[in-house]
């Protein structure tokens, strides 16, 4: 009687054993697509507990939390329209643009009613910014990343010529208080950003607008043909993230009480579109995770804290957030053929 070959029983796998290691992996692979994010941001918060000095003091945390609430302000804008199949480049340049109208009407308005306009006006024109970019994204049928690189280009120009191309020192307590204002040592601006988030994952879960955007994105022509109002619903989309834009500009404003064209929302649609990107929302449109992008800034900043913390180069930093951005998209990639 042959014996049997002990390495070839090893290797040999029965069916069921088979089916079973399948459904393993798929289980992780889902655990990895769906709450990947979410897992890695706990790890990065762990690991900032660890090796970054003074990461839980009040300090440290209010420095984070303003640093990070002005990018996933933007980001929330940047999710609408990228959902609509979109994208918005413009979104720094705006923050120019509302940044510099603050100042500037103040200084002619030294009144309440120059706070009041303060506030109003920059956020009008920001909504016009992006109404701009939705009427030619959606009216013109401009590509977005050629209809938004119009503004991109031309907005900073446009605040930079407004003051001449000079910095203009901005303070104002009545003004101020969103950017250097606190309550129970958390700062104003990630109240905002937080109630920006709640109402906006309501408005996409729980509204006919979300399943319209959602719609809009996942396939226009057959989302016209259902009756949805494709025009308007990407006009509306663009038309907030320009509101947003100029909401962050205002709070970067009154946090460095100067008003600078040249550095006031500088980069900050890349950092908008990695936070979308890391969050999970699909860069091709149809889905809109605005909690997911609210988990992607918080990566971005823990990542930038735990590396510049102990001292690694900043630019080290923006070469791990583009490999964690490739690693998001690869897993949507993923997704859509699972």
């Amino acid at each position: 009687m042959a014996k049997l070959d002990p390495t070839t029983m090893s290797a040999t796998t029965s069916p069921a054993q088979e089916k079973q290691r399948t459904v393993f992996a798929g289980r992780w692979r889902s655990v990895i697509q769906g709450y990947g994010a979410l897992i890695a941001c706990v790890l990065l918060f762990i690991l900032n507990c660890i090796f970054t000095p003074h990461f839980l003091s009040l300090q440290t945390v209010g420095l984070n939390l303003q640093q990070m609430s002005t990018i996933a302000i933007v980001a929330i804008g940047m999710t609408l329209v990228i959902a609509t199949g979109g994208i918005d480049l413009s979104v720094g340049s705006v923050m120019a643009i509302a940044g510099v109208l603050a100042p500037l009407i103040f200084l002619h308005l030294d009144t309440t009613l120059g706070i009041i306009l303060s506030f109003i006006a920059p956020l009008l024109i920001a909504a016009i910014c992006g109404l701009f970019n939705g009427w030619l994204v959606a009216r013109i049928r401009v590509q977005p990343i050629i209809a938004t690189l119009i503004l991109f280009i031309a907005g900073r120009g446009i605040a930079q010529v407004l003051t001449n191309g000079a910095g203009l020192p901005f303070t104002m307590p009545g003004f101020q208080w969103i950017g250097q204002g606190s309550f129970l040592h958390i700062p104003i601006q990630a109240y905002i950003m937080l109630a920006l988030v709640g109402l906006f994952v309501l408005i996409v879960q729980r509204t006919t607008f979300g399943r319209y955007l959602q719609a809009t994105g996942g396939n226009a022509s057959a989302a016209r043909l259902a009756g949805v109002p494709v025009t308007r619903t990407t006009w509306l989309a663009y038309g907030i993230s320009g509101v947003l834009a100029g909401l962050a500009g205002l709070i970067v404003v009154a946090l460095n009480s100067n008003s600078d064209p040249s550095s006031v929302g500088l980069n900050y649609e890349l950092s908008a579109i990695a936070a979308v990107a890391i969050g999970g929302t699909p860069l091709i449109g149809g889905q809109a995770r605005v909690f997911g992008t609210f988990v992607g800034a918080l990566i971005t900043q823990l990542i930038y804290t735990i590396l510049v913390g102990n001292n690694v180069p900043q630019a080290v930093a923006l070469v791990v957030n583009a490999i964690i951005i490739l690693a998001a998209v690869y897993i949507q990639t993923q997704r859509r053929k699972a």
